[in-house]
């Protein structure tokens, strides 16, 4: 009997080692993986940091081009009030003129006695307002060309 209790000893120890050997085989399969895993992350992990690399020079780029629009952008806003006020100042300095004109071809027309006989005898309508002060800052212009006064 003691050696039937030996046997019997010595094959459960030997199902318990090949149990542990298939255990230890399935655990190597698992580590094989988590290797294989491990350095495919590591290969994401660097993609990863060299997409940050990339990014972050790019934001270098464009906040310096933003700093250059910016110094571009108050420059010819500064130019364009310039421009702005000129042109105020042009306009101002026209309208000057056009009333001088105004007054210029008001003196100019006849009495309205004379422009009532014109009126009659004239079959044609009489001009606007308008033409008559074009025509007479015409008239005006070339009498100073003729005096040498004008340019």
């Amino acid at each position: 009997m003691s050696h039937i209790l030996g046997i019997a000893i010595e094959s459960l120890v030997a199902v318990l080692l090949l149990l542990t050997i298939g255990y230890c085989m399935l655990l190597n399969k698992r580590l094989q993986r988590l290797k294989a895993d491990e350095h495919s992350l590591k290969a994401t992990i660097g993609e990863l940091i060299t997409a940050t690399e990339i990014a972050e020079r790019a934001i270098g780029g464009l906040k310096h081009t933003v700093r250059d629009v910016n110094e571009n952008l108050g420059s010819q806003l500064a130019t364009a009030t310039q421009m702005s006020a000129h042109l105020k100042h042009q306009l101002a300095e026209g309208d000057a003129v056009i009333r001088r004109l105004s007054k210029i071809a008001f003196a100019a027309r006849p009495p309205s006695s004379e422009r009532r006989e014109e009126a009659a005898s004239a079959p044609a309508p009489r001009t606007s307002t308008a033409r008559a002060v074009a025509e007479a800052a015409q008239a005006f212009s070339e009498r100073q060309r003729a005096s040498g006064l004008a340019a």
